[in-house]
C-alpha cells in the first residue's frame, strides 16, 4: 500500500506539471519532477491507458480528453456556479462587458466562470486561470474578506510578483488596499494581471456568511471612463450581493 501511494503521488506530481506546460516530452517531465525516466515513462504509459494523458503525433504528450470531461463536471457542480450564472447574464447584458466569477483554491484564485464582453475588443481570461490572491480585482477581494489570521499569514508568506505595470507589490499598500475594500466592499484594479485592462470586483459570501468568491466585471482600460465607474461599482455590488443571497447568506459586512 506504501508503494502504491507513492506511485499514486508521482503520477499526480507529472499531472500537475500540465498546469503549466501544454505538451511536454517525457525528456522534459523527467527534468521538472526529478522521478527517474524509467519509473516515468511507466507511469506515464499507465496514464495514456486510463486516459489522464495523451500522446500527440510528434511524441509529445499533453491532457487526455478524460480531463474535460472531469472538468465540465466539477464546474456544473459547483453550487456558487449555478448560483451565480443568472446574475452573471443580467450584469452582461446590462454593461456589455465580460463577467468573471472566482473563487478561492488554497493559496490561489482560480476563474471558473466567464461571459465574454459584447464588444469587437475582449479580454481573453479563460476559466481554469489561476491566480495569486494579491493581484486582480476579483482574487483581492477576496483575499479580504479572508479570515484575519489566514490573511496575515498569506501576506507574510506572499512574494508579491509583478505581472503587469499596476501589479501591487507593496505589503503595505497591499494592506492598504484590502482595508478600503472590506470599507467599500468593492477594489479596482488598473492593469494587475494585464496591461492596459480594468477590472470591478465585489464579493460573494454563503450561508455561513463566509467569503467564498468574487464576481468582477472587467475590460479595455480605454472602455472604463471615470464617470462611469459608479455604475460599474453599483452593478457589481448589486450581483455579488444577490449571488450571496441565493447562496444562503443573510447579512453583508459591508
Amino acid at each position: 500500500m506504501k508503494n502504491q501511494n507513492k506511485t499514486v503521488t508521482k503520477s499526480m506530481a507529472l499531472l500537475t506539471l500540465f498546469r503549466q506546460h501544454e505538451e511536454l516530452t517525457l525528456q522534459e517531465m523527467v527534468k521538472l519532477s526529478g522521478i527517474p525516466k524509467t519509473s516515468a515513462h511507466r507511469m506515464v504509459g499507465a496514464l495514456i491507458e486510463m486516459g489522464f494523458l495523451q500522446k500527440e503525433k510528434d511524441g509529445r504528450y499533453s491532457l487526455g480528453m478524460l480531463f474535460l470531461e472531469f472538468g465540465q463536471l466539477v464546474s456544473e457542480r459547483l453550487d456558487i456556479r449555478k448560483a451565480a450564472l443568472p446574475v452573471m447574464q443580467k450584469v452582461n447584458r446590462e454593461t456589455g462587458e465580460a463577467i468573471n466569477l472566482v473563487v478561492k483554491d488554497q493559496l490561489e484564485a482560480i476563474y471558473v466562470e466567464k461571459l465574454e464582453a459584447s464588444h469587437p475588443v475582449r479580454l481573453y481570461t479563460k476559466i481554469g486561470r489561476r491566480s495569486p490572491l494579491y493581484a486582480g480585482a476579483c482574487p483581492r477581494i477576496i483575499l479580504a474578506y479572508t479570515e484575519e489570521t489566514e490573511q496575515q499569514a498569506y501576506i507574510e508568506k506572499a512574494n508579491l510578483i509583478p505581472f503587469a505595470s499596476g501589479t501591487i507589490t507593496s505589503k503595505e499598500k497591499l494592506l492598504q488596499s484590502l482595508h478600503r475594500s472590506r470599507i467599500d466592499g468593492y477594489t479596482i484594479s488598473f492593469s494587475e494581471l494585464e496591461n492596459d485592462t480594468v477590472s470591478v470586483a465585489a464579493p460573494i459570501f454563503d450561508y455561513k456568511n463566509s467569503i467564498v468568491g468574487g464576481i468582477s466585471i472587467a475590460g479595455p482600460e480605454t472602455r472604463f471612463q471615470k464617470d462611469q465607474f459608479p455604475f460599474y461599482i453599483n452593478k457589481a455590488k448589486e450581483a455579488g450581493k444577490t449571488i450571496s443571497k441565493n447562496l444562503g447568506c443573510q447579512s453583508f459586512p459591508f
